[in-house]
């Protein structure tokens, strides 16, 4: 049992250790899918594609990065590796009713902690804790300009790439209207080297163009997903209009600062007064 409780929670210690990883290398610009690969491929120690090991060495805060993860990775797979021989040796004169006990906990347990790391519900608010932490506890912002914006909000500098059945392709930037959703696009990096670093609005989005984008994550996720068609169009307007509602949630707490902030001075004046 103490084997079997062992190595279930070395693996919750790895999901922990790639997920905060993967976290920060989506911070330092990489797209969700790709920091989630080079995290996990890095801890494992399996290997990068050629294009994006070299995204990942020629930068200064990812190769830190992933250097940790190669470290970490290492004493994570020996003692998982150590563990399941103790849990083999420790059963391995048990009866079999213990045995498929241990057997069913082990799968049960291996099975609960995919389906928990894989739930978007429990990501999306694991993230936003641990860019709290990253930007709390480490010094990422300062060590490279593009790595960190806004990181305990959610905000960050991230790359998309276009497909055709996307609900941006064939599109004008100025059409598009993603900066009403809450998104600025940065640069486009267009297929044959060509970059535009200051896109402009008559700019056509096309199939195989990776935009550099500013966002919330999350916004930038769901724009991710957007197929063409009167659904995208739809799902568009909604984030508009709940873009609109937020922005006008923040102007009235805006507001309600500034009176608060007046009265506090009007009662500091008052008081001046009478002391004097």
């Amino acid at each position: 049992m103490v084997g079997v409780i062992s190595l279930l929670v070395t693996l919750t210690l790895s999901m922990i250790v790639t997920r905060v990883a993967a976290m920060a290398l989506m911070f330092t610009g990489l797209s969700r899918e790709a920091a989630k690969f080079q995290a996990r491929s890095a801890f494992t120690g399996s290997g990068f594609t050629t294009q994006e090991s070299e995204m990942v060495v020629t930068h200064p805060v990812r190769r830190q990065i992933v250097m940790l993860l190669m470290l970490l990775g290492n004493v994570g797979i020996a003692t998982v590796a150590a563990t399941v021989m103790v849990s083999v040796m420790s059963t391995s004169n048990s009866t079999w009713q213990t045995q498929v006990l241990l057997f069913t906990i082990l799968i049960g347990g291996i099975t609960f902690l995919w389906v928990f790391f894989s739930s978007r519900w429990v990501e999306r608010h694991m993230n936003r804790v641990i860019a709290w932490l990253l930007k709390t506890f480490t010094d990422l912002d300062v060590r490279d300009y593009v790595s960190l914006l806004e990181l305990s909000r959610g905000y960050a500098v991230t790359e998309m790439l276009v497909e055709p059945r996307d609900w941006m392709a064939g599109k004008s930037l100025a059409s598009l209207r993603l900066s009403d959703e809450g998104i600025l696009v940065l640069s486009i990096r267009r297929e044959g080297g060509i970059f535009q670093g200051t896109p402009r609005g008559d700019d056509l989005v096309q199939p195989g163009d990776v935009l550099i984008l500013y966002g919330d994550l999350d916004d930038v996720e769901r724009l991710d997903k957007r197929r063409a068609g009167f659904k995208g169009d739809q799902e568009h307007a909604m984030s508009v209009e709940q873009q609109e509602e937020f922005e006008a949630e923040q102007r009235e707490l805006l507001q309600a600062l500034e009176a608060k902030q007046a009265l506090e001075s009007e009662i500091l004046e008052k008081a001046e007064k009478l002391d004097a």
